[in-house]
């Protein structure tokens, strides 16, 4: 996995750490139980870094209420 600065990675979630953790969860538990990944990553690469790598690139972003 590349090295993903925690401040891009917070700018994807509102500048929260709290909201970035669960989104980055949620994500990973559905990576975890076969839902395809949106991004091309290498096959051992861990659910939560495949995750990580989608909220990076803005694959994957926060609902807003």
């Amino acid at each position: 996995m590349a090295y993903i600065p925690i401040e891009q990675l917070l700018d994807k979630a509102d500048n929260s750490m709290y909201k970035l953790v669960m989104l980055a969860a949620k994500r990973t538990l559905e990576i975890a139980e076969g839902q395809p990944k949106l991004v091309s990553a290498n096959s051992s690469l861990k659910p939560s870094g495949v995750a990580l790598e989608e909220i990076a690139e803005g694959k994957v972003k926060l609902k807003k209420k």
